[in-house]
Formats: structure tokens, C-alpha cells, sequence
């Protein structure tokens, strides 16, 4: 079957044959609907190196935004039908810990030991005609078009756990969320903030189309630029956002959310930009919450699929052949999506 290959690193991959898998004991093999391309996937190419854990060693299939139809299954498999469509819950951990067992295997306890992260990422992922994965990671999709769903599994559970997590910040009236950054994960966040919370969306990106999008789903929107963080908060009345969401985590962009903050308020650095900040005692509001998540629960998508299934998640979707894989990604790194790149091996 064709494939995308991690072949060496930071070496863009490659379009090739490789072997079509076989399903072992509590496992399913997939045929492909979609498989969203991430700038997870491009961070994978150019930036894993030599010396990287074995989880993270070439070569293996990209792709952990997963959708597909049940092909066959494995020894000790029941309760598959073959041809009904299924979300993949990309991460993989040891299955067994306190983390695993609540559904939360990004946060694995054996993640060093294990041998490899995700579905994707040190394991074959679903770039490809057909994927394997484990029984237990597979969300239905029902009747739902699963070419447009595949992105939901990371493009929507990971700003959806990291909005979650901080509705607390969000109840009640004349709140202020922040969302910085707005490709395909800031873009989402804005239909989930607006779908569970009432409060005003304050979004923010340095692509005027982006913006625009943002603005179309009801958020109000702030040019980059010096004045960022003083436009942001004049739009509060002066006193700051409850919730800051930042999707790209560059030391730029933290510094704007960091400095649009209320007292008390919560800012959630989503975005593997690599960015940083400065400490003391002064430098954020009164009992505000500097945090991280990565990814989410498995309980957490199908929340995301329930929500998609009613309309209040709407991706942007671009599909591309297998064929044209190589090409999604490039556009990908050039900055020439206007929405979630989704490869269709049916095309």
C-alpha cells in the first residue's frame, strides 16, 4: 500500500510502498477515510534527531488525525462492524497506569519506556490506505462524515481539553476569553468557546484571513503589532481576559497573552513553539494560572464527536489525494493553508 514515511531525520518524508498491516490481538485495521497533516507532523520531520528516544526513531508512517472504516480485527476483538466509521484517539500509552486508565494516555507514566508515543508518532499512523490501532482507541462516528471528522482528533480535542479545563474561568457573565493564534487549532477553539461558555471571544493572529474566519464565527478580533496587548484589553473595559488560550506558544505571542491577563485569570499555552517567559512576583495579575496541556482524554473526543455531530464543530477542511500527501505538507510549512489539510486515500 502507499504511504507518507518518516524515513530519516530532519528529512522531509516520503510518498512509498510499504507492507499493508495486519490487525494483532486487540486491534483493528482501518481503511483510511482521512488523515489531517499537523505542524505536529512537521516538528516530527524536521526536528526529531539523532540520539531520540527509540519512540521517536525512523522509520514509521506520519499521520495521528485519524479516520476510517472497519476493515477487519483482530484475536479477542468483538463488537465491530465491518464498514462503520470510527475517530482515532491518537495517543498511545502502556494502557495500565492511573493516567491510562482514566482514558489520559498523553500523560502515560511509563511514557519513557514505552515504545513509542502515538498512533503517528513512533508507531504507523494513518498516512496511508490503511492503519492499525488498538480496539480500545476508537471513537464512533455514526452516520458523521469521517474524512471531515479525522482533524477532531487533535485540531479539536486539544483545544477542547485546554477549554475544558478552564470553563471554571469562564462561567457566569461579562467574561473574556483570549484565543491567540488562528490556524486549525485556534479556529476550532473559537467555535468550542463560543458552543459551552458565553463569554465575549477576543481573537488574535497576524494573518488578516485568519482573522476574518475568526470574525465570521462571531470573535472579535485584534491585529498583531506594539499595541496588541493594550487593544485587547481595552476591548475588557481595562481589567483583562478570565481565560488566555495561546496556539502558537512563541515567547512573542505568551508575552501578549501574559499581558492581557485579569487578576485571577487563567492562560493555557497550548502551541510547541518553544517559547518562553519572565518570572517575578509582578509580572502576571494577582492569583492568575500559567498552565500547559497536550492533546486530551479519550473521554474528552467524544465529547468533541457529540459536538460535531450537533453542528457546533465545523472544520475548515482542504482534502487532498495520497498522492498530493507531499504537497499538503508542503503548503503545510509555507503557511498556504487556509484550513486543516485532510488526506483522502480514496480519492
Amino acid at each position: 500500500m502507499r504511504a507518507v514515511v518518516f524515513e530519516q531525520y530532519q528529512t522531509f518524508p516520503s510518498l512509498t510502498e510499504v507492507p499493508k498491516p495486519t490487525p494483532g490481538p486487540g486491534e483493528v485495521l482501518l481503511k483510511v477515510a482521512g488523515a489531517g497533516a499537523c505542524h505536529s507532523d512537521v516538528a516530527v520531520y524536521r526536528e526529531f534527531a539523532a540520539g531520540a528516544p527509540g519512540s521517536q526513531q525512523p522509520p514509521f508512517v506520519l499521520g495521528h488525525e485519524n479516520s476510517g472504516w472497519v476493515e477487519s480485527v483482530g484475536d479477542g476483538v468483538t463488537g465491530f462492524t465491518e464498514g462503520d466509521a470510527y475517530l482515532v484517539y491518537g495517543p498511545v500509552g502502556c494502557g495500565h497506569c492511573s493516567y491510562c486508565s482514566k482514558g489520559q494516555d498523553t500523560y502515560c507514566e511509563n511514557a519513557a519506556t514505552n515504545p513509542y508515543m502515538g498512533i503517528g508518532l513512533g508507531r504507523d499512523g494513518g498516512m496511508a490506505e490503511y492503519v492499525s490501532v488498538p480496539a480500545r482507541n476508537l471513537v464512533p462516528l455514526g452516520d458523521a462524515d469521517p474524512i471531515a471528522a479525522a482533524p477532531l482528533s487533535d485540531a479539536a480535542l486539544t483545544p477542547y481539553h485546554a477549554i475544558k479545563n478552564a470553563l471554571p474561568n469562564l462561567a457566569g457573565g461579562g467574561k473574556y476569553a483570549l484565543v491567540v493564534g488562528l490556524g486549525g487549532l485556534g479556529q476550532i477553539a473559537v467555535q468550542i468557546l463560543t458552543a459551552l461558555t458565553g463569554a465575549t471571544v477576543i481573537a488574535t493572529d497576524m494573518k488578516q484571513d485568519a482573522m476574518d474566519r475568526a470574525a465570521a464565527r462571531g470573535a472579535i478580533t485584534v491585529p498583531g503589532g506594539p499595541d496588541q496587548a493594550a487593544a485587547i484589553r481595552e476591548i475588557t473595559g481595562g481589567r483583562g481576559v478570565d481565560a488566555a488560550f495561546d496556539f502558537v506558544g512563541a515567547t512573542p505571542t505568551i508575552k501578549v497573552a501574559q499581558a492581557s491577563m485579569a487578576v485571577g485569570g487563567r492562560f493555557t499555552v497550548v502551541g510547541i513553539a518553544g517559547g518562553t517567559t519572565e518570572w517575578n512576583f509582578f509580572a502576571t495579575p494577582y492569583e492568575s494560572t500559567i498552565t500547559n496541556t497536550y492533546w486530551g482524554t479519550i473521554e474528552d473526543l467524544h465529547e468533541v464527536v457529540a459536538m460535531y455531530r450537533a453542528g457546533q464543530i465545523v472544520p475548515d477542511v482542504e482534502r487532498y489525494a495520497l498522492a498530493d500527501a507531499l504537497e499538503a505538507y508542503r503548503k503545510l510549512e509555507a503557511g498556504e493553508l487556509s484550513g486543516r489539510a485532510v488526506v483522502v486515500p480514496t480519492l
